[in-house]
């Protein structure tokens, strides 16, 4: 019955999947064409408050970063956006960005309930025009609401664009900076399955006696330890109070092993022999556990082989479940083989070699069976824009654990690439809520 399903599947022509690691085409491709261009004078305008007062723009913006936000109360994207533009401005505020609305409302009165409705406390300005006849909409090439742009405190454009999480990621390295490894952490060597594990733990400063939360990091297929994935969640962990390990699955990264010897099965004792070393550390209290892709499946097996009581917390990052249908099928990353005379190995891209064995134990892989038996508090997030394991099989751990949350990042792919540091800002503080309640 398998080889006939695999056949089938073959036959069917699988779509291929590439791995999403870079920028992409995006919205802005098809509606920021007309905007206003990074490096340009921002023009001035005069328009009225809704309270009827006057308002003048480079009077009220000198020297300062200004994001205008164009926006109706009639628009349904603005409407769908208003809480994370409201969201910006309450987070990037403390650090001097002050939000302009550019409101394309006719009436005043509609205008002003849509305010009230979505708790928008920044300044607003509108010229009371029909969105094509405002004089803004041509002095700034707004063709399409919501837009955005971004002013900096010279008077000179800085972004402009049709996408949320473009301004948010902007505004995170303009205030606080880009990422940077940082290279704390302790390195040690831990028991794996196949050989020693090359691990980093971080932790925070402790008094004699005290305790803190660990939480436990498991890279993806062909990944590593390093990267700004998880450093910057263990960064701020570790300014919360929480240590964090994270370490090279078997034949990746700094650890012994071949990469062709590598099974999700394997991987799994691997995570149990990590979980193991640091649940003996006499600093640690509680324990969590984080994964993505297919390191988000071996984190959600490895919660089931343990228990509920073995974790705290467990958040998924666009967890591969797609792993055991892309074995069955014969495609892995755009790979074709056929999965029931495989050879030895299937050479993949960068000389990495899929072994036998490893699409052997996945066609039989009970995923999401395993992982039924956690039923503690969970995290899955992913990306409805990932080509490369689709937001669906993150659904399906979000439907068998009931204390889970799912968060959708719309047009978001695999790596999270739009922006990183949104998405590990959610899973930050989901850990920390999760960990330091009491």
């Amino acid at each position: 019955m398998l080889r006939l399903l695999a056949v089938s599947l073959l036959m069917g022509g699988a779509v291929e999947m590439k791995a999403q690691f870079g920028p992409q085409r995006d919205m802005d491709s098809k509606y920021a064409t007309e905007l206003i261009k990074a490096g340009t004078p921002a023009p001035d305008f005069k328009m009225l408050t809704p309270e009827g007062k006057k308002f003048q723009f480079k009077k009220w913006a000198k020297g300062k970063t200004v994001v205008l936000d164009f926006w109706a109360s009639w628009c349904p994207d603005c409407r769908k956006d208003a809480p994370e533009v409201v969201r910006l401005s309450k987070a990037y505020r403390q650090h001097g960005v002050e939000f302009l609305g550019i409101s394309m409302d006719t009436d005043a009165e509609t205008w002003r309930k849509a305010i009230a409705q979505y708790g928008i406390d920044y300044q607003q300005a509108s010229e009371l025009k029909k969105f094509k006849e405002t004089e803004i909409a041509q002095a700034y090439g707004v063709q399409w609401i919501p837009s955005m742009v971004v002013v900096g405190p010279d008077g000179l454009v800085k972004l402009s664009t049709v996408l949320t999480y473009k301004l948010d990621k902007y505004l995170k390295e303009l205030t606080t900076g880009a990422y940077k490894p940082t290279g704390q952490g302790e390195r040690v060597s831990i028991d794996g399955d196949h050989g020693r594990l090359a691990a980093i733990i971080q932790k925070p400063e402790l008094q004699a006696g005290q305790k803190c939360p660990m939480v436990v990091f498991c890279h993806g297929f062909g990944g590593r330890k390093e990267g700004p994935l998880f450093e910057l969640i263990a960064d701020t962990l570790q300014a919360h109070g929480i240590a964090s390990v994270r370490f090279d699955f078997n034949g990746h990264g700094d650890s012994e092993g071949e990469f062709k010897d590598m099974t999700v099965p394997n991987e799994i004792e691997d995570a149990k022999k990590v979980v193991e070393y640091v649940r003996d550390l006499r600093y640690v209290s509680d324990l969590a556990i984080v994964g993505h892709s297919q390191g988000g499946v071996v984190a959600a097996m490895t919660a089931g082989e343990l228990g509920t009581e073995a974790f705290r917390a467990v958040a998924l990052m666009a967890p591969a479940a797609v792993l055991r249908d892309d074995a069955i099928r014969g495609s892995t990353f755009g790979k074709q083989y056929d999965p029931f005379d495989l050879g030895e190995y299937v050479e993949l891209f960068g000389n990495m070699k899929l072994g036998a064995n490893y699409v052997k134990t996945a066609f039989t892989l009970p995923i999401y069976e395993t992982a039924a038996r956690y039923q503690g508090p969970a995290l899955i997030i992913h990306g409805n824009g990932d080509r490369v394991v689709p937001y669906t099989y993150g659904e399906r751990f979000h439907q068998i654990w009931p204390k889970s949350e799912f968060v959708m990042q719309e047009y978001y792919d695999h790596g999270f690439s739009q922006n990183i540091y949104r998405t590990t800002d959610i899973v930050a503080q989901y850990l920390i809520r999760q960990l330091l309640r009491r």
